[in-house]
């Protein structure tokens, strides 16, 4: 068996063009201050990338367990190349968490593989709200520009046709 690597110029590229591509954000209301610390490391990823303020549309959802749901709305929808979905999941004393997260994970799995739309886990799923800061712009990065990010890799990822 012969393997062929697919040589494109953005193949692999760590700074994907986003120009042309059209971007749906969709953000949790819960634990907001973390989330909007979140969302504006997305939306500045993806202008960085050269999506414009018009390709780029924001929607708000009460919780992480909406998350799915939106997400899946603007999949099917048609009108977006990728979907980002940020979120903040902070442990607490009940096994609420636990429940919470994996059915927000496998939910935005289930809509990617469904529509064949991109969906990008921006959700942060930390111990206390000190980790969560530190993942939301602060010493270890902001997750939702690493999402953005992964978005439009995907948007721009092209497996061709089949021949």
């Amino acid at each position: 068996m012969t393997a062929r690597l697919r040589d494109r110029a953005d193949a692999g590229a760590s700074r994907p063009d986003a120009a042309g591509r059209r971007f749906a954000v969709i953000a949790s209301r819960t634990n907001g201050d973390v989330v909007d610390r979140l969302l504006a490391g997305a939306l500045d990823c993806l202008a960085s990338l050269g999506a414009a303020d018009d390709a780029i549309e924001v929607f708000r959802v009460p919780g992480a367990f909406e998350l799915p749901f939106a997400s899946k709305r603007a999949a099917e929808s048609g009108r977006f190349d990728a979907v980002v979905a940020l979120g903040a999941v902070i442990r607490g004393g009940t096994p609420h968490f636990e429940f919470l997260c994996a059915e927000t994970a496998r939910g935005l799995a289930s809509v990617a593989l469904a529509t064949d739309v991109p969906v990008l886990f921006g959700v942060l799923t930390t111990n206390t709200r000190e980790e969560a800061l530190d993942r939301a712009g602060g010493k270890a990065g902001n997750k939702g520009a690493e999402a953005a990010l992964a978005a439009a890799e995907m948007a721009v990822l092209d497996f061709g046709t089949a021949g």
